[in-house]
């Protein structure tokens, strides 16, 4: 039996239709993988900070003592997963995931060659603490607690956290700040 015109192109259409599914499936799910690795490990396991990154990280959270070391390197965990390399989607770039704008604004020079340099940890290290006891600052009259401010300031910035009278309503800050305090508590340096 020969199907006729109509049928073999309604096959076709469910056929492409179906392919087409399964293509948008495979990304989303492709998209997913590829986020969770740039944002870090899971909450849940330990947050083990690779031995090149321990002394940077115990160093500069000293800039902030209301920041603790464990914050810190839970964020970067968090951020860049330790890839000094790592650039978002949206174009943050580096183990602290600095956007431009905000890298000419916070960049610091924390090893003294001169130079700020968002692709060198131990400026990017040094200017996450640095913006993190800034954000503390610049929240502080924020209802709520200081540190979860200071997180979501670091995450939606500052004038975010002042508009909402504290943790903005945006989930992606809302998790990030969760996030980071819970995976605090795992640090292993």
């Amino acid at each position: 039996m020969v199907a006729a015109p109509s049928q073999r192109r309604a096959a076709g259409v469910l056929i492409l239709l179906g392919a087409l599914l399964v293509l948008v499936a495979g990304l989303w799910v492709g998209w997913s993988a590829l986020r969770s690795s740039t944002l870090g490990p899971r909450l849940g396991g330990p947050v083990v900070v690779p031995e090149q990154f321990r002394a940077i990280i115990a160093k500069e959270a000293a800039r902030c003592p209301r920041v603790p070391a464990s914050i810190l390197a839970a964020q970067l965990a968090a951020e860049s997963g330790w890839d000094t390399q790592a650039v978002s989607p949206d174009g943050a770039r580096g183990i602290a995931q600095f956007m431009p704008r905000v890298w000419r604004q916070y960049g610091v020079d924390g090893n003294g060659d001169g130079k700020k340099n968002v692709w060198d940890p131990e400026d990017a290290i040094a200017a996450a603490a640095e913006l993190n006891c800034r954000n503390l600052d610049l929240v502080a009259h924020a209802p709520g607690d200081p540190l979860r401010n200071a997180l979501a300031a670091y995450n939606s910035g500052y004038a975010n956290v002042l508009k909402y009278d504290g943790v903005p309503p945006f989930p992606e800050t809302q998790a990030y700040v969760e996030r980071i305090l819970e995976s605090a508590k795992t640090v292993q340096m």
